[in-house]
């Protein structure tokens, strides 16, 4: 997947480099001219601060939470993250036991954890100062040995990838600094630099349309665009003629910058990285899976609402398959022991996300496809297959609530006719048994000669098997899932209304919390019982039925009217869910109920309903506001006169268009790291956010009137109300110059307005004393201009 040049020559000049690179070592002879100069460096050891005595005791009562566990090899011992020292950190526990270590205790927020296959190693993601960048880094369990494996030079990223199914490599994916401005780049205008956000330079052609996908990175202008199709020839072959959006390949002569960039790293710094696949302006390329024979892989890439999976053949790096799959969790899936099936979360052609077997011919094409395990009324949110590929955990997500199965897969070739695409049965059932008629083709999907189109009949049929089980669950909301050496005894991470998030053992089905995660009872340190919201079902003016849930203040009667804050989750695709939400119960205790709503382009409703905001769909989003609050006074005890509005990211977005689009209805607004207007976002945020969010939101060249008039900043004089903008001062997602340019023109207007800047925060606050200052900061604003 190399873009600009064949896959074998790719993988040649990538290996001669990195040998020369790992020859010389992280400090070893002069350094070689950026133009050489490879984009990943040999492990570096770090030094580990003193974290003994205090951090190695679990501490009493403290209302902290552990999530993203991942497991050894025996499934008794568990890595997880904590935020009990304030900011999220590496610990590690036994399931059955309290005796927690800390294993990195600096103070760069944790994001992500991997335990090795072979139990020597623990990967993980931090991200230096709380900003954007992040950087893979391993340690022994024991807490010695760690060291950098990816992301620590100036100016890069880096993600966590699989491990190598006998523990000796793991995939990283580095994010390498951008190009500066080229012929072609499209340069800021002088007003958007003015604006306060940084602005920099784009890539060329990142204002290129092709058919019915936007896209934010391609070719720069006058290059020949290079077919592109899994394969070297053929089905699969890049001469198929088979364009999938966003690829941005250039001819053979016309090498370019690359982007990301994916690797096996050896943890212990002998073997050089073997290179796996790149592409230019990507906006996501993750390695999710490796065969247990060591022949292919399988990546996730692609913006959001265009994810796609591929299968990769590693001997010759060709792309042999390429299937649509869904958003939200990035382990799309896995392969069988064999290599032949590959089982995906996907929403390809279907309302909500179900679990696929793609089957795989010896060289990787695909033979078939059709839906294993699917609901016609909920999607699958987590899939998670074990290490020999043979079970799985399936996580569903009913209306905000989540569900728990453990599969058995099988999967097998069939003598009769069968799908490629099509649902089982009439997709109620768990278990797929017989093929049904051949389904259409999705949507927007290409077809190319050769190359068998999504829907159409497959080569060879298939049967799937997925026997399932369901498990109980003692809290709302399942955040990750984790198989362990014993099927019956997995390890998941739950959150819900009455407790903070924490890790759970589940032998035989009966649900353990581990002792180091918070008890129930400790949820709130301040002794005030957590409120168990009550879902609502708003309807829009344009008949389309909206969710969300309803947080009623304690000791109010039932039918007095209320301060109200609406609260707008961000996304657009996230969903509200019933968790137990600090900042809640912050404004709960003050006399404040909040209503949590999803309006239209909120995910867990079905994939129309998310698609339902794209284009001029945003003004209908904006009106869903409204008619959110409207109900949360009809239908629920909200008081008219006391309303206020907050959110966060696109949540912000949505509190600064509903103040400008709805001056009257709300006393005041609390916008999160909220784009203000559309033209200094696009300027200002990161490339590979622009290309996503141009699918959202339109596009920045050729949607200009649209955005211009879906920008709260082209009808700031309609502001009324009040309104405290806050932000993180490294956020690069959605920089602070959006914040800043809508409280500047607030003030000018002679309106109170307010800026609180989070230090050492990106586009999430992760910083303990930070949210705390957040939280009193919101509420205070709030509860003045209600109840004041």
């Amino acid at each position: 997947m190399q873009l600009g040049r064949e896959p074998a020559a790719a993988h040649r000049e990538a290996e001669a480099a990195f040998q020369g690179r790992w020859a010389a070592g992280p400090a070893g002879g002069a350094a070689p001219p950026p133009s050489a100069r490879a984009p990943l460096a040999a492990p570096a050891p770090l030094a580990l601060p003193d974290v003994s005595a205090a951090h190695d005791t679990p501490q009493p009562v403290t209302a902290h939470g552990c999530w993203y566990p991942s497991v050894d090899p025996s499934g008794r011992q568990v890595a997880f993250i904590c935020d009990r020292g304030g900011v999220p950190q590496l610990w590690t526990g036994p399931v059955d036991g309290d005796s927690v270590r800390l294993l990195d205790g600096d103070p760069d927020p944790v994001t992500e954890v991997s335990w090795s296959p072979d139990g020597r190693w623990i990967a993980y993601t931090t991200a230096p100062g709380g900003g954007e960048l992040t950087r893979v880094l391993c340690v022994r369990p024991d807490g010695t040995g760690r060291r950098v494996l990816a992301g620590a030079e100036p100016g890069s990223s880096a993600h966590l990838g699989c491990w190598r199914h006998d523990g000796s490599a793991l995939a990283v994916t580095v994010a390498e600094p951008s190009a500066g401005p080229e012929p072609g780049t499209v340069q800021a205008a002088p007003a958007r630099a003015q604006a306060g956000a940084h602005v920099p330079p784009h890539p060329p052609g990142w204002a290129v349309r092709n058919g019915h996908a936007v896209l934010l990175g391609g070719p720069p202008p006058g290059a020949v665009r290079r077919p592109y199709a899994p394969g070297p020839g053929g089905p699969g072959g890049r001469s198929a003629g088979h364009t999938l959006p966003g690829d941005g390949l250039n001819g053979p002569d016309e090498p370019v910058p690359l982007t990301l960039s994916a690797y096996l790293v050896d943890p212990e710094g002998v073997a050089a990285p073997v290179f796996l696949a790149s592409e230019r302006g990507a906006a996501t390329l993750r390695v999710c899976d490796l065969s247990q024979d060591g022949r292919l892989a399988l990546l996730r890439r692609g913006p959001r609402a265009r994810r796609e999976a591929l299968v990769v053949r590693l001997r010759d790096l060709a792309v042999t398959c390429a299937v649509p799959v869904a958003d939200d969790d990035p382990w799309i899936g896995g392969f069988a022991p064999d290599g032949l099936t590959v089982w995906l979360r996907s929403d390809h052609g279907r309302e909500f996300a179900a679990l696929y077997a793609l089957r795989l011919d010896p060289q990787g094409r695909r033979r078939g496809l059709a839906v294993a395990a699917g609901r016609p009324d909920r999607g699958l949110e987590l899939l998670a297959l074990d290490r020999t590929g043979r079970g799985a955990l399936l996580s569903w997500n009913v209306r905000g609530l989540s569900e728990l199965q453990i599969a058995t897969l099988d999967a097998a070739d069939d003598d009769g006719g069968g799908p490629d695409g099509e649902p089982a049965g009439n997709g109620a059932e768990h278990t797929r048994r017989s093929p049904g008629p051949p389904g259409p083709p999705g949507p927007g999907v290409p077809s190319a000669p050769g190359v068998p189109a999504f829907g159409t009949p497959a080569v060879v049929p298939l049967r799937q098997g997925v026997a399932v089980r369901d498990v109980p669950l003692p809290h709302e909301v399942v955040t990750r899932v984790v198989p362990t050496a014993d099927p019956d005894g997995p390890v998941v991470a739950l959150s819900g209304s009455q407790r903070r998030p924490g890790v759970w053992w589940l032998p035989q089905g009966t649900p353990l919390r581990t002792p180091w995660s918070s008890r129930d009872e400790d949820v709130a340190p301040d002794g005030r019982a957590p409120v168990r919201p009550v879902p609502m079902r708003p309807v829009a003016r344009d008949g389309l039925a909206l969710g969300g849930w309803y947080y009623r203040a304690p000791g109010r009667s039932p039918g007095e009217p209320a301060p109200c804050v609406i609260h707008l989750h961000g996304g657009p695709e996230e969903q509200e869910r019933p968790v137990f939400d600090p900042l809640y119960h912050e404004l709960l205790g003050r006399g404040l109920d909040v209503f949590a709503p999803d309006v239209r382009g909120s995910g867990g409703h079905g994939r129309s309903f998310t698609d339902a905001d794209l284009g001029k769909g945003r003004f209908a989003a904006i009106d869903d506001v409204a008619d959110c609050a409207a109900h949360a006074v009809l239908a629920g005890p909200a008081d008219p006169q006391r309303l206020a509005v907050m959110g966060r990211s696109y949540g912000g977005y949505l509190v600064m268009a509903s103040l400008v689009w709805h001056p009257d209805l709300f006393r005041t607004g609390v916008a999160v790291c909220g784009m203000s207007d559309f033209a200094t976002f696009f300027a200002g945020t990161e490339p590979w956010i622009a290309r996503s969010a141009a699918h959202k939101y339109g596009h920045p060249e050729h949607d200009r009137d649209l955005l211009r008039a879906l920008s709260p900043m082209s009808r700031i004089d309609a502001l009324r109300a009040p309104v405290l903008a806050v932000h993180g001062e490294h956020d690069t997602n959605v920089p602070p110059g959006e914040s800043e340019q809508f409280v500047r023109a607030a003030r000018e207007r002679g309106l109170e307005a307010a800026l609180l800047l989070l230090r050492q925060e990106g586009h999430d606050f992760q910083r303990a004393d930070n949210r705390r200052l957040f939280r009193r900061t919101a509420a205070e604003w709030i509860e003045r201009r209600l109840t004041g």
